[in-house]
């Protein structure tokens, strides 16, 4: 194609040149911003997993259509990790082999910690071709602290925050006396037991630990024998940091048991889960999160009717927002899709998601966000207009906790590449 420029001075008409190769250079420059979703895709774990990822890649569609990334594409493609962390080490060599160098995953928190360790061998002996780790929602706390990496950000609030803000809740509700703790037997689960355990007896010494569990992850199919246990044990609330399956399977045990304890958990907005309670959950099952989509201003009403329309589905990972507007935005601000160049403008970024402002702390790469306890009610017109699942019931919202009070101390010691 030629191009033909109007009959201008000579020094105009060399500017005129330079704005026009630049005009096409800027459009030869836009990129495919490709994300290598790694999550359970099959498994008893794939409904979550299945959600979230159509979550970000509808997300997606909303930052290519605004161009929240400058004119780049952002692309989300799914790798099935089956939870394992020796399958999610050869989709991550798939991945990169195929040229992804951004990668998200968060269901299961030893998936990461091998992710992180791969990733840093990765770009330490690949110079040039680093890859960037952006954790939707593991949340084991050594993630961000003993463990922490610069090419590792989490979006999601981790165990320490959520139970830092839940047990400050439980302690002032004085019908709690006896406290049963039962979760996954991997490294989130032990720490989700051990941080309730301390929280509690700093703050309400008098409630009583009256069972400590752990179970195999993913492997469990009938929950009677552990809620028979949960039943002997007179307690009247649960703490669990299970998710997925495991969690909809404990619930439905419970329901099925008659068992009158109240339940508090990290997941209970999960795929499955509230089917799974239904009616038996009203009014006695709470979960902390870092959104609720009956929230003040029903902010993000839109995708959620839109992905209900679209998959008769609910949008609960909202995290899939903050993270690609974040994304977005470091993008637009180095002119670069590059790793290490995004990296360094993610830290300290602040973006306003659809929970309020967000930002990612430089100094752990942990975002700071309000975090929300909701209740399971029945659906109404005034503060509980979506419910969960098609159930007539949804989460109404009981307490926002302000970012700076969720808050959480590091140990960072991060090591930070050259620019």
């Amino acid at each position: 194609m030629t191009i033909s420029l109007p009959v201008f001075p000579r020094s105009w008409r060399n500017v005129a040149t330079a704005l026009l190769l630049c005009g096409a250079a800027g459009s030869a420059a836009a990129e495919t911003v490709r994300i290598a979703f790694i999550d359970p895709l099959s498994g008893p774990f794939a409904p979550v997993g299945n959600n979230v990822l159509r979550s970000f890649q509808m997300v997606a569609e909303l930052a290519n259509g605004e161009q929240w990334a400058q004119g780049h594409t952002i692309e989300v493609n799914g790798f099935d990790n089956k939870g394992s962390p020796q399958e999610s080490l050869i989709q991550l060599k798939s991945a990169i082999d195929q040229g992804y160098r951004y990668v998200t995953q968060g269901n299961g928190s030893g998936v990461s910690l091998a992710l992180i360790d791969a990733i840093n061998k990765h770009n330490a002996r690949n110079p040039g071709k680093e890859v960037l780790f952006l954790n939707h929602s593991a949340g084991d706390p050594v993630l961000t602290n003993g463990k922490c990496s610069f090419w590792h950000f989490r979006f999601d609030a981790n165990s320490d925050m959520k139970l830092e803000s839940l047990t400050s809740y439980m302690a002032t509700r004085p019908e709690i006396r006896k406290v049963y703790l039962i979760g996954q037997n991997y490294a989130f689960g032990r720490e989700v037991a051990r941080s309730a355990r301390a929280y509690l007896q700093r703050k309400r010494p008098d409630i009583q630990i009256v069972g400590d569990e752990l179970h195999p992850i993913g492997q469990v199919k009938d929950f009677s024998p552990y809620v028979a246990k949960i039943k002997a044990s007179g307690a009247d609330t649960i703490i669990t940091g299970n998710w997925g399956t495991d969690l909809a399977l404990l619930v439905k045990a419970a329901r099925d048991a008659d068992l009158k304890a109240n339940f508090y958990t990290l997941y209970a907005a999960t795929t499955g889960v509230p089917t799974a309670m239904g009616a038996a959950g009203l009014d006695r099952v709470r979960y902390i999160a870092y959104w609720n989509p009956n929230n003040e201003t029903y902010a993000g009403k839109e995708l959620i009717a839109q992905f209900k329309k679209r998959y008769d589905d609910d949008y609960y990972a909202m995290v899939s927002y903050t993270m690609l507007a974040m994304l977005g935005k470091a993008i637009t601000a180095t002119n670069s899709t590059e790793p290490l160049r995004v990296a360094y403008a993610l830290e300290g970024m602040k973006v306003k998601s659809l929970n309020g402002e967000v930002e990612m702390r430089a100094t752990d790469h942990q975002a700071q966000q309000p975090l929300y306890i909701g209740n399971w009610v029945r659906r109404n017109d005034t503060d509980v207009r979506f419910d969960s699942e098609n159930t007539g019931f949804g989460w109404r919202t009981e307490r926002k906790i302000d970012a700076y009070v969720a808050a959480q101390p590091t140990s960072c010691q991060m090591k930070r590449p050259s620019r």
